[in-house]
């Protein structure tokens, strides 16, 4: 076939025609499963050959049947258990009766077992290190062979004695196992429990269960016909396969197996169905599996579809770009690599010891000989075999077990694989099999074959290649049940050969024949005892020294396979023993080799290296030399250049500026998110936050222990202003005040927490925001917490403090975790609702830039994005001479752990290649290229700047004794070399803060412009623009922040061996950056005269290119590939060919030397100020305008700022022939580079500064291989394969059937899928989540704010808490009308007033002799018409202008008022007092509430009205019903004499239209919990939605005729029903014997936006003085009633109300305690002595107005209390608004204006939709100067109007007169009137009574009658055309529709 394998394939007849048979087969279109061989070998290879051709050869049929919904993301269903009964204990390890049954806890104990019973012990998923002890019946237990046990169960429970179970699963529930899976048996009860010798109950062997297991399937096997199975002979050349005889050595095959047909030859067919239960996992019921379908087994999986399947023909390196990476093989699947202790829930794995880096090395269930681990296997293999446990019984180990690692973690991979995914199981695919034990093996084979040698097998990969093997086997049949239902006996597919056990060792030494011996394949007969001893003796004897990994295979015994995967190859070894670590025991291994000296070793081979001898005697030797004069090198330019520049007065560096402080458009964003999720939460029906009951926000910041990022986070809160703004301190805060806020979770932070949570307590009217920020970090459950008590208090603490049940339950607290990597918070068990999940938006969508800002955050996926091919410059990099070297070391150091020589080398390094800048170009050899590079770059930079700022290396060493190690001699280094000055070197520990030296705070004071004697700087971005090495210590980064000035993140020395996402983006996250958007990121332009010899030079491919943001279309200067070449010594060589003259130009590229002047001068320089100078070996761009560039470029070499960028060839520097004049200075005595020209000011100053690149370019981040492969490799997605690691330390997978994540998933579909597929881990904190509800499992008072790290998080939510301190001020604040009475000047001008000014009351007799006050001074009536009084005298000046209908509304002015205790509240008010006044208490249900009909006649109206009243169940003692029938008869009144202070007396009517949200009719503030009536007043149409917002209060509905009238309607029924209920009382207590006039008479009628009520308080200063000074304070509508209604002689009053509140009240309104004048909004209404006064029921403005003067006409007083006020809230929606006049013609809502609403009768004008009496209104209000021009601005003369108030607006005055006998009227004899208006005139309107009135000549009239008969009926009563002339065009209607009964006007003139 033309590839590598033909010589071993070709070689019998039997192979060429089986090849022939796969290629046709593979040819095929259809879906006949394929042969085996296809699926593992060919397809593999053809896949590589279409790789090569650089197609993406996915296996396309996988494509098309995979997307068919077979992935289903529902979460498998689980089992669902019965619940416990009734207050039975629940605990773990306990019976329900509450006994213990751990056998650690009664292992002393006597237990009664009765004869014929065992006592065995059963494993409890939720206890995975204990076992529970249980007594059963040893018949229902197999024999030893594994026979003969019975079906079913019988046991009894030791614990409580219990007896008589006689099923597994009321046992199971009985003991509290808490299974997810059906229980059975066989699972569950793993062993036998012997006494020892001591008497102690232990755990004995394990019980067998597979003999019975294996009889029952092969005897429901033998029942099945074999017409089922193809004949063997179909299957074409495939048939020689199978049919070689069965291997003797099987005698369990035998029973029943000939009946079966030939397939039963087949060991592999009962392997097969039975290979999951031999591994103690669940499978199908195997019985039905067997009946329905025995030929469905699973075809082994195509390794087709693995990104890489089969091995490559050369072994190069990344042979694919999606090979599985390298990585930490640490197998995150089964222990997280760290605590392993939680793996050995497995059924055969031990309890792990947590002692020592080989602690996994204790014998994992053993069978047979023990196996002898030879002595000195470490010295010779310089590597500890990591020997993973695969299928079967492992056997036990003895001897030297330091040298070797056993782990479970493939066991549990093959354990979790075999568990079909109950997903699918919704087919009713009962037939579908999981992965056979051989399929999994062979698959692991050729998984490792194709492994790289620089790879480390990952346990994701397996998972998937499992997965989609098994998916891909049953495409058919899962087709078939989404196509059919399920049928008993589904049509078999053709038949495809199983992997036997007896073929499987030659498959897979087929399969490891082609990889040179890096897979090795040992057959045993046996057991895997021999197969592991003969692994040892072959490495004992150096023979598998190129072998990687030993797959060690028993397959003959039992027909059950056994394996082992020995991991022998020296690199992957070390890394896969040190990932199984937990960061504990590494730290512990790491201290105990530096303090038991094993280190020294190190550094003696280190010492050997160096040709002059030891580095310090050269280090030594250079001090000495070099001591007297090193002020004249380095020292000058960095230390005495500020000072100069300073004196002299010039402009010192222009880059550096700290950003002021300001909130991002992206921070504010989320802040609004975050606000409107705290809304959500309050307006759902679950009553969980109440916004409306708290006052201010308080806040506590939780943070990890750090005190950079404690003091980075008090920085941040300080100068974000939230203290102040939160009203939580005052002007001058102090430190020590915002310390209170910020909580550091050390061991002191309980009682600060203590304190927090008394204070929530304390002030329930403050909500408490917690944040945790960076809550990804120490998510262990408080209950494992003691594990680690000894070691770190800290531990745990998350879950003692924030999820305490005090802040869990604290209605006033809500809790918002921060953090970058949400994943760990994102579990099965979560707290945290998905809705309540906040993510960082994307800055783009769609190409749309959603939020303009002027920085770029470049985070992990930009990193990632540089490396790719279509960009020039990689920010994410390795080092590949570093890596060979620790390799090396690796070998040579077996025992010694790679952190610590990682660790020694790249310190190595540094040092080397500090003393090669220095002068000792000898030592550039021992150094690596990127080293040197950082280093001259860090030491160069504070010389390119006059004022001596540099750049930041940031050197993390994860482990602190390692990283005070690097310290240590990184400094000596520094000391050494005289360097002190020119850099430092800091130590940043998470326990401690930053300490520099005493020259270097100087300098940053200097820079800062800071005063302070005292300061220091406190947080690592105060070292901004420092040149210095910050060596990062600490296990994780705990969100520290870091300045502009980081130019280099040097991560070589990372954990990488533990790979789990949270912790590799996490180490990445310490790069993210914000690069300027101003300045465009494009590739600089470089000369092309010189590209030829730019590659002649470059041999390495990492030349400096210009960074570019997607879409940059330059072209790339050299070929950049990904990998990058290993030898970096051809281009040491020819630089240093080039320019010897330069000690440093070795490997360096970064510090190119300058050329010849002869190559100078051939170099055309670039010219024009258009064009661009690229630095050497720098991103920087120098712009210079006046096209002075050329000249500089060539007379000024020296000013061209230095490389500071991480590139390793110096290319650029003969491509750009321009140099720095400090190159030279690195040659201790060279002296032949040109002095600093003095026309260097030509340079913009800030182009020569470090700084100026920082704000433009992202820092560099050098990586270990291991994480560079596994970041920038991507799966077939595209998605990084980062992405699909573990997402966290403390969660496991909860299924390996998961799907995968896919590269266009949103954050928020990230979550579901982590929600849906991963689990905590028993130590994880919300492990326990589990047993409650399924909603309620979320704390409701809970949010997550995710986002990328160093994004702006805490700007965010510091700017949250402002939004919602703001937020809740204005939900307690209210918009109230806030406006002067009108028409002060107009007052009566009388010479009586009320002089008792101290009275409470008014006093009736005094009141009496008061005059009316005719005059309207509420301010809403502004555009209303003057009623003139015969006292006044008005000038036109004192009307206020005329305004626009529209602004009437918008311009009121309103002032923003606190809402006090005593407000009367909207629907969207809760709090606890209020619940049951609303309804919402569970006494009350919604619907309990009845409907009465209530009918009274009404004379005037001619008819009966019908009311309807619904009265909730709570009201009904409000009202009197008959009995029986329960009809309602009247609404209860009471007594003129009661005295009580419990109630209010006077019913309260509110009429309101479409506010039924935001109406304020929730009294019981308002009436301070006083008991009080309140009826809403609701139209027909609105009734059912006042009725749901509202299931509380009493609702009179108005009859449907009314369901288009406005208030006046309302105030009518009102009036009416009160009058007539009134009747109806007196007559029931008359029988009750009390007198008619002793029933209360008065109701309230209130506006539906009266929200508060106040009271003057007088002070006077002498007895019946008229000077007093006053106070206003808000009180309680129940004490102001109480008030009113006590008054003596209340009844004779008709009307009482208030003022209405002006924060502009003079003295003069209050100094009066009462006037007689209109009152508004707020009335207080004797129903008894109006009785024969009615509202106007047609009016929708001004009602009150004409009521009020019918009222005071009708010789009634009017009595307004001026020391009270009403405040009355601006509401936008309904009330007057609900009224649209629109017209009935048209569709299109055409504005039509108030002239429009009148028109001549019979004439062809739009008719519109509106009651005729609105029109009416409305058109006089705007144009009423058509039918009265004399009366315009004329206000002395005014419109005479009878017995009615019509308002003319506000440029006429009007003179009300009432027609009644017997009425008050103002004496009109002397007043000449300019118009006359009669509106609906009625009989007591005659002709005489019109004739006492004077008209001006040409004065006009209106009638406005009903019809145009009545119009002329009225004209001949009245005798008008006596007086007045009439024309026919003078007739007008409204401009309704006839069937709307128009009113008709008729217009005369006077004659």
């Amino acid at each position: 076939m033309g590839n590598s394998y033909a010589g071993q394939l070709k070689t019998t007849r039997f192979e060429e025609v089986l090849h022939n048979s796969i290629e046709a087969s593979l040819r095929s279109n259809n879906l006949v499963p394929r042969p085996i061989f296809s699926q593992l070998y060919l397809e593999a290879e053809q896949q590589l050959e279409g790789r090569r051709s650089g197609s993406r050869a996915d296996n396309e049929e996988e494509e098309e049947e995979g997307e068919g919904g077979l992935e289903s993301n529902s979460p498998a269903n689980p089992y669902q258990m019965h619940p416990p009964p009734e207050g039975c204990c629940t605990a773990d390890g306990f019976c329900q009766a509450g006994k213990d049954l751990r056998l650690v806890s009664i292992s002393n104990e006597h237990i009664d077992v009765p004869a014929g019973f065992l006592l065995v012990g059963a494993k409890s998923p939720s206890l995975p290190g204990h076992l529970l002890v249980c007594a059963v019946d040893k018949r229902f237990l197999p024999d030893d062979n594994g026979h003969n046990a019975l079906l079913g169960f019988s046991g009894n429970c030791v614990g409580c004695g219990k007896k008589g179970f006689c099923y597994f699963t009321e046992f199971s529930n009985h003991i509290n196992l808490k299974l997810t899976t059906q229980p059975k048996k066989q699972k569950h009860l793993k062993y036998y429990l012997v006494r020892n010798a001591h008497g102690t109950l232990t755990k004995g062997p394990l019980i067998c269960w597979k003999g019975s297991e294996f009889r029952s399937r092969q005897a429901s096997a033998s029942t099945c016909s074999s017409s089922l199975f193809q004949p063997v002979e179909n299957s074409g050349p495939l048939a020689t396969f199978p049919s070689e005889p069965v291997p003797e050595a099987n005698p369990s095959m035998v029973m029943g197996a000939q009946q079966a047909g030939p397939a039963s030859d087949h060991p592999s067919l009962a392997a097969a169905l039975g290979s999951s239960v031999f591994n103690g996992k669940d499978s199908p019921k195997h019985q039905q599996l067997v009946k329905s379908n025995l030929v469905a087994l699973p075809r082994p999986s195509a390794l087709g579809i693995l990104p890489n399947s089969g091995p490559p023909k050369k072994r190069h390196k990344g042979w694919s770009p999606e090979s599985p990476s390298a990585t930490d093989g640490g197998y995150p699947q089964g222990g997280g690599n760290r605590a392993k202790y939680e793996t050995a829930g497995m059924s055969c794995v031990p309890q792990v010891g947590l002692v020592g880096p080989a602690s996994a090395t204790f014998p994992v269930v053993a069978s047979g000989e023990p196996v002898s681990v030879p002595d000195n296997l470490l010295k010779i293999c310089k590597a500890k075999p990591v020997i993973f446990k695969g299928h079967g019984n492992f056997p036990y180990l003895c001897g030297n077990l330091n040298d070797v690692v056993v782990s479970p973690l493939l066991y549990t991979c093959y354990q979790n694989s075999q568990s079909i995914s109950r997903a699918y199981e919704q087919y009713g695919a009962s037939t579908i099999q999981p992965i056979s034990e051989e399929m999994q093996l062979l698959l692991t084979v050729y998984y490792l074959v194709q492994l790289a040698a620089d790879q480390v097998p990952l346990m994701e990969d397996l998972e998937q290649i499992f997965m989609r093997s098994w998916r891909e086997s049953h495409l058919t049949e899962i087709r078939q049940y989404q196509q059919a239902p399920p049928q008993p006996f589904p049509p078999a597919p053709s038949t495809v050969a199983p992997v036997t056990s007896a073929q499987l060792p030659w498959l897979a030494g087929l399969a490891a024949s082609s990889c040179n011996d890096s897979v090795h394949i040992i057959e045993c007969t046996y057991s895997l005892a021999e197969g592991l001893s003969e692994m040892f003796r072959l490495l004992i004897e150096g023979k598998l020294t190129k072998t990687n990994y030993v797959v060690i295979i028993c397959a003959c015994r039992n027909s059950a396979i056994e394996s082992c995967i020995a991991v022998t190859g020296k690199y992957q070894a070390r890394i896969l023993s040190e990932s199984l670590l937990t960061p504990a025991e590494y730290q512990k291994e790491v201290n105990y080799e530096l303090v038991t000296g094993k280190v020294d070793s190190l550094g003696a081979f280190f010492s050997t290296l160096c040709p002059e001898g030891d580095i310090d005697i050269l280090l030594d030797k250079f001090y000495q030399e070099n001591q007297g004069h090193i002020s004249s090198s380095l020292a000058a330019s960095s230390v005495t250049k500020p000072a100069s520049l300073d004196v002299s007065g010039l402009p010192t560096c222009t880059s550096y500026n700290l950003e002021p402080h300001r909130i991002r458009p992206f921070q504010l964003a989320v802040a609004q998110k975050l606000l409107s999720h705290v809304c959500s939460i309050a307006d759902s029906s679950t009553q969980n936050l109440d916004l409306g009951s708290f006052e201010k926000v308080d806040f506590l910041i939780c943070i990890p222990p750090s005190e950079v990022t404690y003091q980075q986070t008090l920085f941040h809160v300080w100068h974000s202003g939230v203290l102040l703004e939160l009203g939580l301190e005052k002007e001058h805060m102090t430190k020590q005040k915002v310390e209170q806020y910020v909580l550091k979770l050390d061991a002191e932070a309980q009682t600060k927490f203590k304190a927090f949570l008394q204070n929530s307590f304390q002030n329930p009217h403050t909500l408490f925001v917690l944040i945790h920020d960076h809550a990804h970090w120490d998510l262990v459950s408080s209950a494992v917490h003691n594990l680690y008590s000894q070691s770190d208090t800290s531990v745990g603490l998350v879950d003692r403090l924030l999820n305490c049940r005090e802040v869990k339950e604290a209605p006033n607290i809500v809790t918002l975790h921060v953090t970058s990597f949400p994943y760990a918070l994102q579990t099965q068990h979560t707290l945290i609702s998905p809705y309540n999940e906040i993510h960082w938006p994307a800055s783009y969508n769609n190409g749309v830039d959603l939020y303009h800002e002027n920085k770029k955050y470049f985070g992990l996926s930009e990193f990632i994005e540089s490396t790719l091919s279509g960009h020039s410059l990689p920010l994410l990099r390795y080092d590949s001479s570093f890596e060979a070297m620790v390799t090396a070391l690796g070998k040579r150091f077996p025992r010694l752990h790679s952190a610590v020589i990682r660790t020694f080398v790249l310190v190595q390094h540094y040092a080397a290649a500090m003393m090669a800048v220095s002068g000792l170009s000898q030592m550039k050899n021992y150094t690596s290229v990127e080293t040197l590079e950082i280093t001259q770059n860090l030491i160069n930079s504070s010389k390119q700047c006059p004022c001596g700022h540099g750049l930041m290396v940031l050197l993390r060493v994860p482990c602190s004794p390692l990283a005070a190690v690097a310290y240590e001699r990184l400094s000596h280094v520094r000391e050494r070399l005289a360097l002190e000055e020119h850099f430092e070197i800091i130590l940043g520990n998470p326990s401690s803060g930053i300490t520099i030296g005493k020259h270097f705070v100087k300098q940053l004071k200097m820079w800062q412009k800071i005063d302070d004697a005292e300061w220091r700087p406190q947080t690592y971005l105060e070292l901004e623009g420092l040149p210095c090495i910050l060596i990062f210590s600490g296990m994780d980064p705990h969100g520290e922040s870091l300045p502009r000035s980081l130019r280099y993140c040097d991560l070589r020395l990372i954990n990488s061996s533990c790979l789990v996402r949270t912790a590799l983006e996490q180490e990445l996250g310490l790069a993210a950056y914000f690069v300027s958007n101003e300045v465009p990121l494009e590739k600089g332009t470089v000369n092309e005269a010189l590209e030829s010899d730019a590659e002649k030079l470059s041999s390495t491919d990492n030349e400096d290119e210009e960074l570019v943001m997607e879409g940059s279309t330059s072209e790339k200067r050299s070929p950049m590939k990904r990998e990058r070449s290993c030898s970096h010594d051809s281009a040491s060589s020819s630089l240093s060919s080039k320019a010897s003259s330069s000690a440093l130009c070795g490997e360096s590229s970064a510090q190119p030397v300058g050329p010849s002047q002869g190559e100078q001068a051939r170099s055309p320089q670039p010219c024009g100020p258009s064009e661009e100078v690229t630095a050497p070996g720098d991103k920087q761009r120098l712009r210079v305008s006046q096209g002075s560039q050329s000249v500089i470029s060539r007379h000024s070499p020296g000013l061209i700022p230095q490389p500071d960028s991480c590139l390793k060839t110096s290319q650029r520097s003969i491509q750009v022939s321009v140099t720095s004049s400090s190159s030279q200075l690195f040659s201790s005595g060279s002296s032949s580079s040109p002095t600093v020209p003095t026309s260097g000011t030509f340079i913009p100053q800030a182009s020569q500064c470090s700084m100026t690149k920082a704000c433009r370019q992202p820092p560099i981040v050098f990586l270990p291989k291991l994480v560079y492969d596994m970041v920038t490799s991507t799966d077939s997605s595209g998605l990084p394969k980062a992405a699909s690691l573990l997402p966290s330390h403390s969660v496991m997978w909860a299924s390996s059937f998961r799907p995968l994540l896919s590269k266009m998933m949103t954050s928020t579909e990230q979550s579901l899928y982590y929600r849906q597929w991963t689990v905590p881990r028993p130590s994880h904190m919300d492990y326990s989540n589990r047993s409650e509800g399924r909603m309620d499992r979320f704390h409701p008072r809970r949010l997550l704010l995710g986002g990328p790290p160093q994004i702006g998080k805490t700007g965010a939510y510091l700017q949250f808490l402002s939004i919602l301190s703001r937020m809740l001020i204005r939900l307690t604040e209210v918009d109230v009308y806030d406006e002067e009475e009108i028409n002060i000047n107009l007052r009566e001008e009388s010479d009586w007033h009320y002089l008792q000014l101290s009275d409470p009351w008014p006093d009736l007799e005094l009141f009496k002799k008061m005059p009316f006050d005719y005059i309207i001074h509420d301010p809403k009536y502004e555009d209303a018409s003057l009623i003139c009084s015969h006292h006044q005298s008005i000038k036109s000046e004192d009307r206020g202008m005329v305004r626009k209908p529209e602004d009437l509304y918008v311009r009121r002015n309103t002032a923003r008022m606190r809402l006090s205790k005593f407000a009367a509240y909207n629907t969207y008010h809760h709090c606890e007092q209020c619940h049951q006044y609303m309804g919402f208490h569970p006494r009350y249900q919604l619907y309990e509430s009845t409907l009465h009909a209530f009918a009274f006649s009404y004379s005037m109206l001619g008819e009966e009205i019908q009311l309807h009243f619904i009265i909730p169940k709570s009201k009904e003692h409000h009202f009197v019903f008959s009995q029986p029938g329960g009809q309602l008869e009247s609404m209860r009144l009471p007594l003129v004499t009661d005295k009580s202070h419990e109630y209010i007396k006077s019913p309260t009517f509110t009429p309101t239209t479409g506010r039924h949200e935001h109406g304020l009719f929730n009294l019981y503030h308002a009436m301070d919990g006083a008991s009080h009536l309140h009826v809403l007043v609701v139209k027909e149409y609105e009734m059912a939605i006042y009725k749901k917002y509202w299931p509380n209060h009493i609702m009179l509905v108005l009859p449907s005729i009314f369901n288009s009238a406005g208030v006046g309607a309302a105030h009518f029924l009102i009036k009416e029903l009160s009058y007539h209920n009134l009747e109806l009382e007196r007559n029931r207590q008359e029988e009750l014997g009390i007198k008619p006039q002793d029933i209360w008479p008065f109701i309230v009628i209130s506006d539906d936006s009266c929200v508060m009520w106040n009271m003057v308080d007088v002070d006077y200063a002498g007895e019946r003085s008229r000077e007093f000074a006053w106070s206003e304070r808000n009180v309680s509508l129940k004490h102001i009633m109480q008030h009113i209604e006590a008054s003596p002689n209340i009844t004779h009053y008709a009307l009482i109300g208030m003022r209405k509140w002006s924060s502009k009240t003079r003295t003069s309104e209050v100094r009066e305690p009462f006037s007689r004048c209109h009152v508004h909004d707020f009335i207080i209404l004797n129903v008894d002595l109006t009785q024969n006064v009615q509202y106007n029921q047609n009016r929708f403005t001004c009602d009150d107005v004409d009521f009020n003067l019918r009222v005071h006409s009708a010789g009634l007083l009017l009595c307004r209390f001026n020391r009270f006020s009403i405040m009355k809230k601006q509401i936008a929606v309904g009330g007057h608004r609900s009224f649209h006049i629109t017209s009935k013609v048209s569709d299109n809502p055409v504005a039509i204006v108030p002239a429009q609403y009148i028109c001549a009768p019979d004439s062809k004008h739009t008719f519109l939709a509106a009651p005729a009496q609105l029109l009416l209104e409305k058109f006089l209000q705007y144009h009423s100067h058509h039918f009265f021009p004399l009366s315009l601005k004329n206000y002395n003369h005014p419109v005479l109007s009878v017995d009615c108030y019509l308002n003319l607006g506000s440029q006429i005055s009007v003179c009300y007169v009432s027609s009644r006998p017997h009425s008050l009227n103002i004496s009109s004899s002397d007043l000449m009137f300019s118009g006359l208006l009669l509106y609906l005139c009625d009989s007591f309107v005659g002709a005489s009574f019109l004739k006492k009135f004077h008209f001006l000549k040409g004065a006009t009239l209106c009638v406005i009658c009903q019809d145009r008969n009545s119009l002329r009926q009225t004209v001949v009563r009245l005798e008008l055309e006596d007086e007045w002339q009439f024309r026919l065009r003078d007739e007008f209607q409204t401009a309704n529709a006839k069937e709307d009964r128009p009113l008709f006007f008729l217009t005369g003139r006077h004659i």
